[in-house]
């Protein structure tokens, strides 16, 4: 489990497709906190760190993530943003986050608002239902409060600190983005609509 406060931002290393998923290397000092076979989600995906050494990590990526998330066009010199699992008795200062993408979303326009800036983000309607106005939702891992919510998509509002230590300071459109929506909705309507 994850918390969406991103610990450290990433730079690819390199991302070989291997016709059924891919093999990702990641260069950043925060690999010097992961062990083999300990999670990181990178870019708000969950994955599993199959090697490490000092300075970065390598995770396999399967082809349903490859599908879902963001992660396929990755390439060299990508920046990325890390986080690892959050641990028993830490505060939890975000929104539970699972590191599991429902999908993706795109950047349509950001403009500035007073010391923030304010983004606005497309997604598709199948999503878009579980969006709610001063809800919570994870943006390439980045824990966030929604803004404003319409038809076709959603507003969050971004401080300093966010847009200094996350890829979404440069984040401008036509970018894809993950998205995960909070758990709860989804367990919600589960429970709402059994048969």
């Amino acid at each position: 489990m994850f918390t969406g406060l991103v610990e450290a931002k990433g730079v690819v290393e390199r991302l070989d497709p291997d016709g059924d998923g891919a093999r990702l290397e990641v260069r950043s000092p925060l690999a010097a906190e992961l062990e083999e076979g300990g999670s990181i989600a990178v870019n708000g995906v969950c994955l599993t760190a199959t090697s490490v050494n000092g300075g970065g990590f390598g995770a396999d990526v399967m082809a349903e993530t490859l599908r879902r998330s963001s992660l396929g066009p990755l390439a060299a010199g990508d920046a990325v943003n890390l986080e690892l699992p959050v641990r028993a008795g830490a505060p939890l200062g975000g929104h539970i986050v699972q590191g599991h993408v429902d999908g993706t979303g795109t950047v349509e326009s950001g403009r500035d608002e007073g010391f923030a800036r304010v983004v606005r983000i497309a997604c598709d309607p199948s999503l878009l239902r579980y969006v709610v106005e001063k809800g919570a939702i994870a943006v390439d891992g980045v824990s966030l409060t929604v803004a404003a919510v319409d038809a076709g998509g959603f507003e969050v509002s971004l401080i300093p600190e966010t847009l200094e230590r996350t890829t979404l300071g440069d984040a401008g459109p036509g970018r894809v983005v993950n998205l995960e929506i909070d758990v709860l909705a989804k367990y919600v309507e589960k429970l709402a609509i059994r048969p």
